[in-house]
């Protein structure tokens, strides 16, 4: 299918999705008790690409999703934010965050000891087929994002054909945890029992943001959603034409920065537009979330979804079972850790699942599990993102050495 036709299909079966989803229907109200929205949003989108109905690596969609609808999101999402408000999320969304960047660098090497163990020829290799050197760009990606990945590529040199079966290995791993913390979001109050968990410092932080979006809800006019559209993506080209002289400069005069991966233009876009977005919540701009910016920001937030699961391929376990195999051990391992340790310092599920998406995902994925738990909340997501493009570089460098001492 064609990028028109395909957009059109993924706005209809959004459409099927929340519609049911807000069914007073006996059977709908029961289904969408078990299966949440957000994860069909996502899931249904990944058959079209696993069945071949649309070529997912030639579209343009998520490119262009992810670089402007998603920007645009964040500016809208943080209009009305409230920095008193999360502050009283307090020190356990930082100390989640800590344990999943801890558990992803750490759980590299494991991964790749325990399955020589039992399996070497799958973790071994010389020169740029070690595996090892591919792995390592994994680590990049999932402490940091995407620039960190291309930093260690450029690192460690794992070979082409390694390096394409990698992405895969990020792709189907990594979105299998993120449907997985998808369908969570929409338990998390059983979860958060099952924790031992207080949740009622977010559930705080919801509140009072939603009080004060409720003082000034109106029914918006014409000139009200353009005014929310020309806010979103005004600042969104604001950014990108930041990004566009910022990342470059960096690139050429400051070579220590770059280490920091602050020479990606990604990086600047989604910092540049949460920065925007919060510098209008000081104005009178922060009104607008009254004539519904944040929901507009939902709709484009739910076409982000659809578009990542556009991108999942649910077969394709079977072209790389190996490597595929050592990304769910590691994976494992990151889980396992942060059950483990949010349920010792009590921390609830929206922590453990912003914390482990703000570094698996980074900020494309982030915000929107996030959001999942209330539209309101997706500045959290983004801003833990943030931190992760700092370490990533760093963190996956030195899992990236582990990983080679822990290979046969």
């Amino acid at each position: 299918m064609s990028d028109p036709i395909t957009l059109g299909a993924l706005f209809l079966i959004l459409a099927a999705v929340l519609t049911t989803a807000d069914s007073a229907r006996p059977f709908w109200q029961k289904f969408y008790h078990y299966v949440p929205a957000t994860l069909l949003c996502y899931f249904i989108p990944s058959l079209l690409n696993t069945f071949g109905l649309v070529d997912a690596d030639n579209t343009e969609l998520y490119p262009v999703v992810s670089r402007v609808l998603l920007p645009a999101s964040l500016v809208l999402f943080t209009l009305s934010v409230d920095f008193k408000a999360f502050r009283r999320l307090g020190r356990k969304s930082i100390l989640m965050f800590a344990a999943s960047a801890i558990s992803i660098m750490l759980g590299g090497p494991l991964a790749v000891w325990v399955i020589a163990q039992v399996a070497p020829e799958l973790v071994g290799g010389q020169g740029p087929e070690a595996v090892w050197r591919g792995l390592a760009t994994l680590a990049g990606t999932w402490i940091g994002g995407g620039a960190n990945q291309t930093a260690l590529k450029e690192v460690f040199q794992p070979s082409s054909n390694l390096f394409s079966a990698i992405v895969t290995v990020d792709v189907f791993v990594s979105n299998l945890w993120l449907g997985a913390l998808l369908y969570g979001a929409g338990h998390s109050a059983a979860i958060d029992r099952w924790l031992g968990a207080d949740a009622s410092a977010v559930e705080e932080v919801k509140q009072r943001i939603q009080n004060q979006v409720n003082a000034i809800r109106r029914i918006p006019s014409a000139t009200d959603l353009v005014l929310i559209l020309a806010v979103g993506f005004g600042a969104t080209a604001v950014a990108h034409a930041l990004a566009d002289q910022i990342a470059p400069y960096i690139d050429r005069n400051s070579p220590l920065l770059s280490q920091f991966s602050l020479n990606a233009p990604f990086f600047w876009i989604v910092g540049l537009a949460t920065a925007i977005g919060i510098g209008l919540s000081f104005t009178r701009a922060r009104n607008l979330e009254g004539a519904g910016a944040s929901k507009v920001a939902t709709v484009f937030l739910y076409l982000m979804i659809a578009t990542i699961g556009l991108k999942m391929n649910i077969l394709a376990i079977a072209d790389h079972p190996g490597l595929i195999l050592v990304g769910l051990v590691w994976m494992l391992f990151h889980v396992l850790l942060m059950i483990g340790f949010s349920r010792l310092i009590r921390a609830p599920y929206f922590f453990l699942a912003v914390g482990s998406q703000a570094c698996i995902g980074g900020p494309a994925t982030a915000p929107i599990i996030a959001a999942a738990f209330h539209p309101v909340l997706a500045p959290v997501g983004v801003l833990m993102a943030i931190l992760g493009y700092a370490v990533g570089t760093y963190m996956g460098y030195l899992c990236g050495i582990l990983m080679q001492l822990a290979s046969p």
